[in-house]
């Protein structure tokens, strides 16, 4: 698959490498979001890129010794006693500027703790350093910690962070080259992540590849969420645990708590590592507090992590015994629609300040009126502008056949409850699957299209 946009984060780049003076770059994000293969884009000839792995710190310093040899004859011929001893020996041997990237720089610090002193003394006491450098690591809580905490010798070095987000739809769309609709649901599975991507696109269809890398034991995919986990926590199974529970519809955090048997005091931190960490987010109704705990729900927003633990993790034993195509005719296929239906959803809400540009909304939130018996309605989309002048208030449907003027008359009794309308003026729309034969007076209709290509706006 050819590469595909980073376009922004590739730009960073390229300017930090027209700098004379040595430029300190950290680049992070989860695994598979091709953080390698954007490095590989860069436009400077110079690179002395060093792929870390886990071995101890004597044999990772012979083999990045190795790499810089192919640059500096000779270089590798001596054994360097630690990292400062060999870093300063190849500034001191390098004759023109060069970029050091080093991947996986989470593995070197794991075992050289100073590392990053040494690297913050290099930069600190020779300014004339002969190098770029690049750290660029899968850890997103190392990396995050090695340069954002205050406490960090790194904290303040560097001249560019990045952190890489997922692709937006727009660009599976394109790299799919499907319809509108397919890649609703095709996103819906692989999320934005380009690795999951190349591996979709080695099979003819979706089916044949959500079977083969993710449902079969065998599956290249199939144990993904663990490599991911691992990559930030120790406790695998707590971070299971928890996702596993609200994609299984517990969504209150008293309620995850009973489950687990554990104190609701206990959760606050692994949860929020969980939100920090992008796998889910905290909802709480349009217009109340974030303050208001009791009113908040949890979420699994990573499509993968969210396809993952809703068909494999609750199937585990029969796909241990060799029944992925089984499982996927019998359990997936059927409740697909309904489970594209909430990440519509979700897309929907996070396009709404790119469909509606004459003014400057906030992405879209869920609102509800209560718990239980309580609950007399919810509002799929609610966004205000930041003048709090307006509001936008939707529906969104994934069924391929929809009464519009039901669900236009609901929602309009709907909106009769919403306590925090005000005078404020209200653009009222629908986000549907196919466009509709009928659209009533004063609503805006979106389809996939409508959606996606907005996206490719904020790309």
């Amino acid at each position: 698959m050819d590469f595909i946009n980073r376009i922004p984060e590739l730009n960073r780049i390229n300017h930090l490498l027209d700098n004379k003076d040595s430029m300190l770059l950290i680049l992070y994000g989860r695994r598979r979001l091709g953080k390698t293969r954007l490095l590989q884009q860069i436009k400077n000839e110079n690179v002395i890129h060093y792929i870390a792995d886990q071995g101890e710190a004597p044999l990772q310093i012979a083999a990045f010794s190795r790499v810089a040899g192919r640059h500096i004859k000779g270089f590798d011929s001596a054994i360097y006693p630690d990292w400062e001893s060999c870093l300063l020996t190849l500034n001191d041997r390098l004759n023109k500027k060069v970029t050091i990237i080093i991947d996986e720089f989470p593995y070197l610090v794991k075992n050289t703790p100073a590392l990053p002193s040494i690297i913050q003394k290099l930069f600190d006491n020779r300014p004339e350093l002969s190098f770029h450098l690049f750290l660029c690591g899968s850890s997103q809580q190392m990396m995050h910690n090695l340069v954002l905490d205050s406490t960090s010798p790194l904290y303040g070095r560097a001249n560019e962070i990045i952190k890489l987000s997922p692709l937006n739809i727009y660009w599976l769309k394109k790299s799919f080259n499907c319809s509108f609709t397919e890649a609703v649901e095709e996103y819906a599975v692989w999320g934005g992540v380009p690795r999951y991507w190349e591996l979709r696109l080695q099979e003819v269809s979706m089916k044949d590849a959500i079977v083969k890398h993710i449902l079969d034991r065998n599956g290249i995919l199939h144990e993904e969420p663990i490599r991911l986990f691992l990559d930030d926590s120790r406790d695998t199974i707590q971070m299971s645990t928890l996702i596993s529970l609200i994609s299984s519809g517990v969504h209150r955090l008293s309620e995850i708590a009973t489950r687990m048997e554990k104190p609701s005091t206990h959760l606050n931190r692994p949860m929020q590592r969980l939100i920090e960490l992008g796998y889910i987010k905290r909802e709480i109704p349009f217009g109340i507090s974030p303050h208001k705990a009791r009113r908040s729900l949890y979420k699994v927003t990573e499509p993968f992590i969210r396809f993952y633990f809703s068909y494999v993790i609750p199937d585990k034993t029969s796909l241990e015994m060799g029944l992925a195509e089984r499982i996927y005719e019998e359990v997936v296929a059927p409740g697909f629609s309904a489970y594209c239906s909430a990440f519509w959803e979700d897309i929907c809400r996070a396009s709404v300040p790119l469909l509606f540009r004459e003014n400057l909304f906030t992405p879209g939130s869920r609102w509800w009126s209560g718990s239980g018996p309580d609950n007399q309605g919810e509002i799929d989309i609610v966004s205000a502008s930041k003048d709090k002048s307006e509001l936008i208030i939707a529906e969104a449907k994934w069924s391929s056949s929809v009464n519009v003027a039901s669900i236009c008359n609901d929602l309009e009794r709907k909106i009769g409850l919403l306590p925090v309308k005000g005078t404020r003026r209200i653009h009222k729309a629908l986000f549907l699957k196919k466009q509709p034969d009928y659209i009533p007076a004063g609503y805006s209709v979106f389809t996939p299209e409508d959606v996606i290509m907005a996206f490719h706006s904020d790309a």
